[in-house]
C-alpha cells in the first residue's frame, strides 16, 4: 500500500448561520390579531406593502387615528423591514415607536388601533394554524382570554365546583370613567390603557385563575377553589395594584382607578349565568358607591 492509502479524504463543511429574519418572498405574511378584519392573512413578496387609510394601500384601514399612507412594509433580498411614512400617530412594533425597523418572527405591528403580527421561516402554516386558533381564545390587545373563551371557562369550572363539591369565586371589574378617557385623550388612549391593566394584572394570578377581557373596558377572573373571602383579598390587591400602576399614553400620565365585584358560587346559582349576573350586580353596587372599591 501506498504512502497515501492510509490517508483518508476529509471533507470540511463550512456552516453559515442564517441571520435572525431572514426570509424568502412567499414564506412570510402578516395576520391581523387585532382591530377590523381580525384573522385576515396577507403574503408578502418582494413589493411594497402599504397600510394606511387610503383605499389604494394594500391593507385598508379605515380608522380615524390611521394616516392616509402610514407605514411601508419592503423586502431588500434578504429581510423584511417596517418604515413609518411619517404618520400623525406613529408606527408601533413590539409597542415601541420606530421609524424603520428590521422585522422577525413573531413581531407585532401597530398601525392605529389595529395589530399585526409577522411571521415566517419554517413551518410558517403550523404557526399560522396555531395563531388562527389562538385568536379564537385571547383578545389580541391585552393578551388576556376572550369573551368565548370566558363562558367556556365558567361553564366548565361550574359543573366541575358542583360535582367535587369545591369552591368556585368570581371577579368582575371595569375601567372608572373609561368614556371620558377615551372622549378626553381618544381611543388609541383608551386602547393603551386596557393593554396596559392586562400586562399589570396578569402576572399577579395564581396559574390556574383565568383572567379575560368580557368587555369593551370590563374583565373577569375566575378563582378555581378559592372561597369568597380569598376573592376578596385577591380583587382588593388588583384595585391597590391599578391605582398605584402609572399608565402612560405618549407623554401623558393618566391616572386610572377600577370597581369590582365579587361573588362565590352558591346554592342561589342554578346556572353560570346567575352567579356572573349577581357578580355583575355587586360591580355596580361598587360603581354606585363612588368607584375605586371592591363590593361583595
Amino acid at each position: 500500500m501506498g504512502q497515501y492509502d492510509s490517508e483518508r479524504t476529509r471533507v470540511t463543511r463550512i456552516t453559515r448561520e442564517t441571520p435572525e429574519g431572514t426570509a424568502r418572498p412567499g414564506d412570510a405574511f402578516v395576520i391581523v390579531i387585532y382591530g377590523p378584519d381580525l384573522g385576515k392573512r396577507t403574503q408578502l413578496g418582494t413589493a411594497p406593502f402599504t397600510i394606511g387609510r387610503s383605499s389604494k394601500n394594500d391593507l385598508f384601514l379605515d380608522q380615524e387615528s390611521v394616516s392616509r399612507n402610514h407605514a411601508r412594509i419592503s423586502f431588500d433580498g434578504s429581510f423584511y423591514w417596517v418604515q413609518d411614512l411619517g404618520s400623525t400617530n406613529g408606527t408601533f412594533v413590539n409597542e415601541e415607536r420606530i421609524r424603520e425597523h428590521r422585522l422577525v418572527d413573531g413581531d407585532q405591528v401597530r398601525v392605529g388601533r389595529s395589530i399585526l403580527k409577522f411571521m415566517t421561516g419554517e413551518n410558517v402554516e403550523v404557526h399560522y394554524h396555531e395563531e388562527i386558533y389562538r385568536l379564537m381564545t385571547v383578545d389580541g390587545l391585552t393578551q388576556a382570554f376572550n369573551r368565548r373563551y370566558f363562558n367556556e371557562a365558567l361553564e366548565r369550572e361550574f359543573n366541575r365546583s358542583r360535582r367535587y363539591d369545591r369552591a368556585l369565586s368570581l371577579i368582575l371589574f371595569d375601567i372608572d370613567h373609561f368614556k371620558r378617557v377615551n372622549d378626553t385623550h381618544g381611543h388609541l388612549a383608551g386602547d393603551s390603557l386596557l393593554r396596559q391593566i392586562g400586562t399589570a394584572v396578569r402576572p399577579r394570578l395564581r396559574r390556574d385563575d383565568i383572567f379575560a377581557r368580557t368587555g369593551g373596558e370590563e374583565f373577569g377572573i375566575l378563582l378555581p377553589e378559592i372561597p369568597v373571602d380569598g376573592a376578596r383579598i385577591t380583587a382588593e390587591k388588583v384595585r391597590r395594584l391599578i391605582e398605584s400602576t402609572p399608565l402612560h399614553h405618549d407623554e401623558l400620565v393618566i391616572p386610572v382607578t377600577i370597581s369590582l365585584g365579587v361573588g362565590q358560587l352558591g346554592a342561589e346559582d342554578p346556572t353560570p349565568d346567575d352567579l356572573y349576573r349577581r357578580t355583575d350586580e355587586r360591580l355596580y353596587a361598587a360603581k354606585e358607591g363612588g368607584r375605586n372599591r371592591v363590593a361583595g
